[in-house]
């Protein structure tokens, strides 16, 4: 099954996106008021992500603009956000064990976001 975008339903009534392959979650969203807020984040993910620079925060690196971060957990793992050119986090994934994993979720979102479908299951 090829890469996808969702926008599901949170349990307060509110909205979020994800961007899945297969059944995995790779990238998720805040919770929004609106569905057209969870649509906008997508659009905005397939435009903005493809260009994207990476900042790896683990090495003291900074970007500006629309940009990932590879962060450090508590733990020692890593984990990607998405950042807008306001400063907000738009996505994040989960943490993962090797910075490779971290690399390879920006490659995917990267890659196959543009032309991903959007599925809307809220």
């Amino acid at each position: 099954m090829p890469h996808k975008f969702k926008i599901v339903s949170r349990k307060n009534g509110e909205f979020g996106a994800q961007f899945v392959y297969n059944s995995e979650i790779i990238f998720w969203s805040e919770s929004y008021k609106g569905k057209a807020s969870a649509q906008n984040c997508i659009d905005s993910l397939k435009k903005n992500a493809p260009g994207a620079p990476t900042a790896d925060l683990t090495k003291d690196e900074d970007a500006s603009g629309y940009h990932f971060e590879i962060a450090g957990s508590k733990d020692g793992q890593t984990f990607v956000r998405f950042v807008a050119s306001n400063g907000e986090t738009m996505v994040r994934t989960e943490t993962y064990t090797s910075k490779s994993s971290s690399k390879n979720a920006i490659a995917s979102l990267q890659k196959n976001g543009p032309d991903a479908d959007v599925v809307d299951e809220s």
